[in-house]
């Protein structure tokens, strides 16, 4: 059996030391036998980016012995090795604008040093045209530019003003690409999210963007058929560790850690991060790929925005909620997208439009990630946060609607004071957020011929109908309840149906009381 490990992302250190690869040399010959071309793919961090750009490497190095038994080695190639420009933005901690230059010259230099060329030029930009006219020069042949992390100094100055006078660095220096077109054999260029050309890429519009793509959604990731032919020996021992049928192992892993679409027609696939440490860690199912970083950067965007949870997890949306964005106008909705938090569950077209519901992608995503959401709206500790939903869970799985009310005015006591709660809007997010961790079935706002619920809780044998209100009273939430029938929607579902009227005292910051009935 191979070794496995999520910590080693050069293609060659895999292959000589013999780790498990995940044969995805089919997309890389794909890719390359396209002659000169530019590609452009974002995927969420950890995802498997940077092996493919060491793939791709590796390729144009020419080191044909890595790839024996590979796709690739019973295609047609000429295994010709160019030089190969590698420019790793991953680990670029600049926050700043003189930072960002820094790195680059440093980078460059490096570069310049490896291949034997001077640095010259009086800006960053002049010197990678330089770099890459003097390399293909000298080498007489064109160069591969591979470009591993290109967002990433905007990503750490992102919510900044410093943000934008980054991507203004980086739209002249990555336009070097284009102008050096003539010299190029292959471009390739990766990051977590997609900025418009508008934006960073205005000089680079020859890039051909397959994020979307449906030959190549499943290039990135693991599909079923991929980790169960490639984990085969490890479920056979996963089976044994955890007493438990091959079926219901395989169900339990997708549910954690698969769930990931690319694109609207194509297989899922899994993180193959999350299932290497749940292997290396004796088969323990956690939180591994978001322990890997947590996504501050998204939270301080949503809430600025004011973000709508419930809209974007029950209501269709168009393809435009795929698109690039500008650093100064961020759609909380495609950064979510874009960074692996949110996902296509399932789509339908309608007068000509595709239509897109969306979802987290899997237990992994959705349990953390609420966590965190509800941490910060509330600046409640995270453990607080899902000791507290633990018992809210155990309390309407009981069926005590009182008990469980009790603990919901705790929760929202613990709120700290200076945490703004007093509109509608932030406290509707709190409650909703905190009934999608509970894992029971939720429909926040939810339609009837008369009006919207709050908020729909069905579970075991009772339909649960809330309704709340603030800075009025619980009997003013009951009587909209029977004044606009919203039972009615679920009367023949042969189950008890509770009503529950709620308030929510602004000043106090409180739930004030509550009213109990069945309809």
């Amino acid at each position: 059996m191979q070794k496995l490990t999520s910590s080693v992302y050069t293609f060659e250190k895999l292959i000589r030391n013999d780790f498990l690869y995940v044969d995805k040399t089919e997309y890389i010959w794909k890719l390359i036998s396209e002659a000169p071309a530019s590609f452009f793919m974002s995927r969420p961090r950890r995802f498997g980016k940077s092996l493919t750009i060491s793939t791709l490497k590796a390729v144009f190095q020419g080191k044909r012995d890595l790839f024996k038994g590979l796709a690739i080695s019973k295609k047609k190639y000429d295994w010709k090795e160019y030089p190969v420009i590698h420019l790793d933005l991953a680990n670029c901690g600049a926050k700043n604008a003189g930072e960002l230059e820094d790195f680059l010259f440093d980078t460059l230099s490096g570069l310049a040093e490896h291949f034997g060329v001077e640095i010259r030029g009086q800006s960053n930009a002049m010197r990678f045209e330089f770099l890459v006219r003097d390399v293909a020069t000298s080498a007489g042949s064109p160069v591969v530019i591979l470009l591993d992390e290109y967002d990433k100094p905007i990503l750490n100055a992102l919510a900044t003003p410093e943000a934008a006078v980054c991507r203004d660095v980086l739209k002249g220096f990555y336009s070097t690409i284009k102008k050096c077109e003539s010299l190029e054999r292959f471009v390739f260029v990766t990051g977590v999210t997609k900025f418009s050309h508008v934006s960073l890429f205005s000089d680079l519009n020859n890039l051909t963007d397959i994020t979307m793509h449906p030959d190549y959604a499943t290039m990135l990731g693991y599909t079923q058929e991929e980790f169960e032919e490639c984990f085969a020996e490890r479920l056979d021992d996963a089976v044994d560790k955890l007493g438990i049928s091959r079926e219901q192992l395989l169900a339990e892993i997708k549910a954690w850690y698969d769930g990931y679409c690319f694109e609207e027609n194509s297989p899922t696939v899994y993180n193959p991060v999350s299932l290497a440490q749940f292997f290396l860690n004796r088969c323990k199912f956690s939180n591994y790929w978001f322990s890997t970083g947590t996504p501050s950067f998204l939270l301080k965007v949503i809430r600025k925005a004011n973000f709508n949870f419930e809209r974007a997890l029950n209501e269709p949306v168009l393809g435009f909620a795929f698109n690039a964005f500008e650093v100064d106008r961020i759609d909380p909705l495609a950064l979510l997208l874009q960074t692996g938090y949110l996902t296509i569950k399932n789509s339908f077209v309608d007068l000509g439009e595709t239509q897109y519901y969306l979802d987290f992608p899997n237990r992994e995503v959705k349990e953390a990630f609420k966590t965190y959401l509800i941490s910060d709206y509330s600046a409640i500790p995270q453990e607080i946060v899902g000791a507290n939903v633990f018992q809210m869970a155990k309390a309407i799985k009981a069926e005590d609607i009182q008990h469980f009310m009790d603990l919901l005015k705790t929760f929202f006591a613990a709120v700290q004071y200076d945490v703004a709660i007093d509109t509608e809007g932030r406290f509707q997010l709190l409650f909703y957020s905190v009934f999608l961790l509970l894992g029971v079935r939720v429909e926040a706002e939810s339609r009837t011929c008369d009006g919207r619920i709050d908020a729909v809780i069905q579970e075991g044998d009772c339909i649960y109908i809330f309704e709340f209100k603030m800075n009025q009273n619980a009997e003013a939430a009951l009587a909209q309840i029977r004044e606009k029938k919203y039972y009615q929607k679920y009367q023949h579902a042969g189950k008890k149906i509770i009503l529950i009227g709620a308030n929510f005292d602004a000043a106090s910051r409180q739930i004030s009381e509550w009213k109990i009935e069945e309809a």
